[in-house]
């Protein structure tokens, strides 16, 4: 007999889970049907890069993680300018094109406009026709030694190695100050910059007076 005001016990004990389990044995398949379907990617494209167009060198929003670069969407219009490549050339000779990315610092500008000259000194360009070159494109010479590129264009390199960072011991002076104490005084500096000036002010005021 329930007694008080308790929850009514409602336990479901007698459901058959082992037919409600899921189970995907068709993970390998899975697995070789991507495979393939990257190589028929790679043989249309081909002798375009397999992975796509040349992206941009990005940083990562939010505070978090800001410091770590990854590939963006595509170049901005003053990047390309920089790089003296036209707009609507660059989406035909494989360089992604963002309009709507801004350039909000010098160095990433730099560090993009040197990734698309590398990349054009790099670049083997097809006549459009058998046969028929055009100016611009490459020599019979440069289209024989062409191969496709299956990975990123141009990945990012690590910049950062373990032997860029010094080791050493701390010292009795760093051991002795606290970092707590410094902050606490900045803070309360910064916090009374104004009356010491209107105090120096005063005290200029008096001394000019007299």
């Amino acid at each position: 007999m329930v007694r008080h005001n308790n929850v009514v016990p409602n336990g479901h004990f007698h459901k058959d889970w082992q037919r409600r389990v899921k189970t995907w044995f068709n993970q390998p398949m899975r697995k070789k049907r991507r495979r393939l379907a990257r190589q028929k990617k790679a043989a249309r494209l081909a002798p375009r890069p397999a992975k796509g167009p040349l992206r941009p060198i990005v940083h990562c929003p939010t505070v978090k993680y800001n410091m770590r670069e990854r590939l963006g969407r595509g170049f901005t219009l003053e990047e390309l300018k920089e790089a003296k490549i036209n707009p609507r050339l660059a989406p035909t000779i494989g360089i992604s094109v963002d309009r709507r990315r801004k350039n909000r610092s010098v160095e990433s500008l730099q560090t993009n406009v040197q990734r698309l000259k590398e990349y054009m000194s790099r670049l083997i360009l097809f006549p459009r026709k058998h046969g028929k070159p055009k100016s611009g494109d490459s020599d019979p010479s440069e289209l024989a030694m062409a191969k496709q590129v299956m990975g990123d264009v141009l990945p990012i390199q690590s910049t950062t190695t373990l032997s860029s960072v010094e080791i050493r011991a701390v010292t009795e002076e760093e051991r002795s100050k606290s970092a707590y104490q410094t902050l606490r005084a900045a803070r309360k500096q910064a916090k009374e910059v104004g009356k010491q000036k209107k105090k120096e002010q005063e005290e200029a005021e008096e001394i000019s007076k007299e």
